[in-house]
């Protein structure tokens, strides 16, 4: 076992594609970490779950829980929209001020148990050309690759997301310092801000310049604190990259640099082995 750096970040996002809350500490379990995504917009016309790959300006929200989450139950979260109002995901107005703001009728959820399966389930693609429509998806230019999907779970070719779940693949996602540094030295116009990735768990490396050092880790555990992760792809970049947050305008320029340099991944995706807590400052090591 070797230690390959500490946390110095931890992030939980209520709703999904929104700004999240940053956290000191947490208990990470099979679900990552608690009410992690534990709500989600519902495209009404497209008869799906959606976040901002088709909804981008869902990047210049934030939302932060109300009170802490407790076992299975998704607290009431409060969303700030990119104008500063806020409205709490209960209020009788918030699916028709969301819709508003996106232009499309949506609905709000917290997670549903697994066995709702419609609720789950992928809706027709905006375009009949499914390669057409991963293009758009993904912000593959024509001369592009699109990513290697084959190490996704199975059941996201059927449904939006895990059943029981609001994520995009796995429960937590792990992103490194020296990436960003290594990134931003291959392209110095853009911010490669962590802000525009939104890792669960924000890791320093010990060699700070290390570059891409979490894709060596795929298929190897980590211990994190008093959690164990199992790796188990890169998480594979899409448009969601180049949208707006805060005061980070619109960039096409990172999604670009991520395919050219870093094979379309940026950050790792992980299941939950064991679980247990993690707190800033906790050591990362490789088992």
């Amino acid at each position: 076992m070797s230690t390959v750096g500490r946390v110095i970040e931890l992030w939980r996002y209520p709703v999904k594609s929104m700004g999240g809350e940053r956290l000191e500490r947490c208990s990470l379990g099979p679900r990552g970490i608690p009410a992690d995504r534990g709500w989600a917009l519902r495209d009404e016309a497209a008869g799906e779950i959606r976040g901002a790959k088709k909804m981008p300006v869902l990047m210049r929200c934030r939302a932060r829980y109300d009170e802490e989450p407790a076992g299975e139950r998704v607290p009431t979260a409060t969303m700030t929209l990119p104008d500063g109002s806020q409205v709490r995901t209960t209020d009788a107005d918030a699916a028709a001020r969301l819709s508003a703001l996106i232009g499309r009728t949506v609905t709000l959820w917290p997670i549903q148990s697994p066995d709702q399966r419609d609720h789950y389930r992928r809706g027709t693609p905006d375009n009949a050309d499914m390669e057409t429509e991963l293009r758009e998806i993904m912000g593959r230019l024509p001369d592009e690759p699109l990513p290697d999907f084959s190490a996704l779970p199975p059941e996201l070719f059927e449904f939006t997301s895990p059943l029981g779940t609001y994520f995009d693949a796995f429960p937590v996602h792990v992103l490194t310092t020296a990436s960003l540094r290594l990134l931003a030295t291959r392209n110095p116009a853009a911010r490669f801000d962590r802000r525009r990735f939104r890792p669960n768990v924000l890791v320093e490396p010990i060699d700070p310049d290390g570059g891409l050092i979490e894709a060596g880790w795929v298929g190897r555990e980590l211990r994190v604190g008093g959690a164990v992760l199992r790796v188990a792809m890169g998480a594979m970049r899409c448009s969601m990259t180049t949208q707006p947050v805060e005061e980070l305008g619109k960039d096409p320029s990172v999604l670009r640099t991520i395919v050219r340099d870093a094979n379309q991944n940026l950050g790792v995706y992980a299941t939950v082995e064991r679980a247990g807590p993690v707190s800033v400052g906790d050591p990362v090591e490789l088992v």
